[in-house]
């Protein structure tokens, strides 16, 4: 493929993505990244490298990660409601929900692909929101495009009801009840973090969550969590900022326990209206085995009244 007189001076991956439109330009970004396009016979060094009128690109289409990823693997789902329109499902700790660098299998969409066919053809197989990896609990799956649409229009209404259970370092003070409305941007200091932000220096969306104490000891406090937004690490990053960490939660302050090898976090409760019917649903997920321990260790105790 030979660069004409309009693209001279432009980067490689913009030109290529010019050349060939049929490709994402993640897909050719990560050719590059593989070494498989060359400029007049020499492997291009970086995406950002310019091309010059003239010059003759070349590239070696092959499969990469990203574009295998898509694909159907038989991994067991905990699932707690099914018809034919939804599913929910009780993920586990550990388990990815969606294909991304360092992950490209064993993901909850290629389990959610191994499991029905009908997955396939809904995108990224139905998955309308997601939970941290090493976040536990209820996940709500469609299993058609419609259902999907109307899914993600009733969480970004906030007619998703999603609760949460954490276990936080230090003794509870105050009042039992508290409402955290705090913007949540990247943090400045670290981009590998989240951070509560001061929109009038730095990007980031209003964030609220309701948190309600259901137990303390002097090691720390049991707390159920309500969202209101749906941030990247939201509850994590407010219960820091508050002076409560979440146990075991190592990139915003927590310190691992005996019990606790990932953050004490669980997505115990999922309300919302069926999108086709219409009728209530009210779903629930018992308290992992690892955070019960953990609540056991603390002298706490969860009675699931408390949490309703």
């Amino acid at each position: 493929m030979a660069i004409d007189t309009a693209m001279h001076g432009e980067r490689v991956d913009r030109a290529l993505a010019e050349l060939v439109p049929e490709f994402s330009r993640s897909y050719l970004q990560q050719l590059l990244g593989q070494g498989l396009v060359t400029i007049n016979g020499k492997p291009v060094p970086k995406p950002a490298a310019r091309v010059k009128a003239g010059d003759m690109v070349a590239l070696e289409m092959r499969p990469t990660l990203q574009s295998q990823a898509f694909r159907p693997e038989q991994i067991p789902i905990d699932v707690v409601y099914e018809d034919d329109h939804l599913l929910v499902i009780n993920k586990p700790a550990g388990l990815v929900v969606h294909p991304a660098p360092g992950n490209w299998s064993g993901t909850l969409l290629n389990a959610l692909l191994g499991r029905d066919a009908r997955a396939a053809l809904v995108p990224r197989a139905g998955i309308v929101h997601r939970l941290d990896k090493d976040t536990s609990g209820l996940m709500v799956v469609a299993r058609d495009r419609s259902t999907m649409d109307a899914l993600v229009g009733m969480i970004a209404a906030r007619e998703v009801s999603r609760k949460y259970l954490a276990l936080a370092h230090k003794l509870w003070s105050g009042p039992d009840f508290r409402a955290v409305s705090a913007p949540i941007g990247r943090d400045p200091r670290n981009r590998l973090r989240m951070a509560v932000v001061d929109l009038a220096a730095h990007s980031g969306k209003p964030a609220r969550t309701d948190i309600r104490l259901l137990a303390s000891a002097d090691q720390g406090c049991w707390v159920e969590c309500t969202l209101h937004t749906g941030r990247t690490h939201q509850i994590r990053v407010h219960m820091a900022s508050i002076g409560h960490p979440l146990v075991a939660d190592v990139l915003y302050g927590g310190v691992l326990t005996g019990r606790m090898a990932r953050q004490a976090l669980h997505a115990y409760r999922l309300a919302f209206a069926h999108p086709v019917t219409g009728v209530p649903l009210v779903l629930e997920a018992p308290v992992p085995a690892d955070m019960g321990a953990a609540l056991s260790d603390w002298g706490l105790s969860y009675n699931p009244q408390h949490g309703s």
